[in-house]
């Protein structure tokens, strides 16, 4: 499955407020875009508008060269596009296992249970628990798992690490490497985490006050700290 994210010039927001101002962006197929800011810097916002639950206001998404549609969220996940909420959305009062089972298309037969929970033991001992009696952090691996299921080919990840101890982040992250190596998907991440989502990721885009500051290979990023710090500071 392959799946190419362009976004181009797109304008999003709430009603006739743009929150975010052209902004334009590029993930391939297997490739993980990590999206940084402070808080307020719209990045919330551009998950929502990307995976349709916003209408955007102006500019286009492109998946697989195939314009999508404004604020068709239906739309959009039945073209491949998932996301991860940064609440999780979970049914708390449905066990691990009929989580997972309720987000996979009756029509998917090739990815089942088996299939995700090998990415996270942890949950492997837990199907048959509700899933709001699990800790936060198998919480985000359940979320993540029903994600999995759908066979996205572009899987947007809010705030992964929302509450959850550096120690369960440090582990959880890099699942999202393996996720866009193993199933080709194009990934979108917006973590507060900065040095771990610079790690797992192949580019990195720093969006302050809804504007891009900078925009580039992860790598580099990691290597040049003091330009990292002027784009979180907006300068």
């Amino acid at each position: 499955m392959t799946g190419q994210l362009e976004v181009q010039q797109l304008v999003g927001g709430y009603g006739k407020l743009a929150v975010f101002r052209e902004l334009s962006l590029s993930v391939k197929s297997g490739e993980v875009l990590a999206v940084l800011g402070p808080n307020g810097a719209g990045k919330t916002t551009l998950m929502m508008t990307l995976a349709g639950l916003l209408p955007r206001l102006s500019g286009e998404v492109l998946l697989d060269g195939k314009r999508m549609p404004s604020g068709k969220p239906a739309a959009a996940n039945k073209a491949g596009v998932v996301l991860v909420p940064d609440d999780r959305a979970l049914f708390t009062t449905l066990t691990v296992r009929e989580n997972i089972e309720i987000a996979r298309a009756p029509s998917e037969k090739k990815t089942g249970v088996n299939d995700v929970i090998e990415m996270f033991p942890a949950l492997a001992k837990r199907l048959e628990l509700r899933a709001g009696s699990l800790s936060g952090g198998e919480q985000q691996m359940l979320a993540m798992a029903r994600g999995i299921v759908q066979r996205p080919k572009v899987f947007l990840i809010d705030e992964m690490s929302m509450g959850l101890a550096p120690i369960i982040v440090e582990s959880l992250l890099p699942i999202v490497r393996q996720i866009a190596d193993r199933s080709n998907s194009a990934v979108v991440l917006v973590e507060q985490h900065v040095g771990l989502a610079l790690e797992v990721a192949d580019d990195a885009m720093v969006l302050v006050h809804g504007n891009v500051m900078l925009y580039g290979p992860a790598s580099e990023l990691r290597a040049d700290t003091g330009k990292l710090e002027a784009a979180y500071l907006g300068t």
